[in-house]
């Protein structure tokens, strides 16, 4: 059991650093074009918070059935994205559209960053 929530796991988390780039790649353009971010790229937001806490209980049950990373910084990196995506979606709602466009993408490129080195040392 605890191996494949261990793969499931591994395979989520290759799957959000994914989601995570094209949201940043989308967000960016949308910053230099001038454009207003749109529902879509709000919702899709909320999609990855919601996946990523969704990823964190994955996580944390492989661990509770006994299944560790090879470093503790490991939990640190999810404990960071589960917190960080909807501190920063709630940050970004106060201000200019265009200020939003820039505070989501770059959060989707920090949590990419955050995803990448969690599969690195898981």
């Amino acid at each position: 059991m605890t191996q494949t929530l261990g793969s499931i796991h591994g395979f989520a988390a290759r799957a959000l650093l994914a989601y995570a780039v094209v949201l940043g790649i989308w967000g960016t353009y949308k910053y230099f074009r001038n454009h207003e971010l749109g529902g879509g790229f709000r919702a899709s937001f909320l999609i990855m918070a919601v996946l990523t806490a969704v990823q964190g209980l994955l996580g944390l049950a492989a661990f509770v059935l006994g299944g560790r990373p090879s470093v503790l910084l490991h939990i640190v990196y999810g404990i960071f994205a589960v917190l960080f995506l909807p501190g920063a979606y709630l940050y970004a709602q106060n201000g200019p559209r265009r200020r939003e466009a820039v505070i989501l993408a770059g959060a989707a490129w920090i949590v990419s960053i955050a995803f990448l080195r969690g599969i690195n040392t898981a």
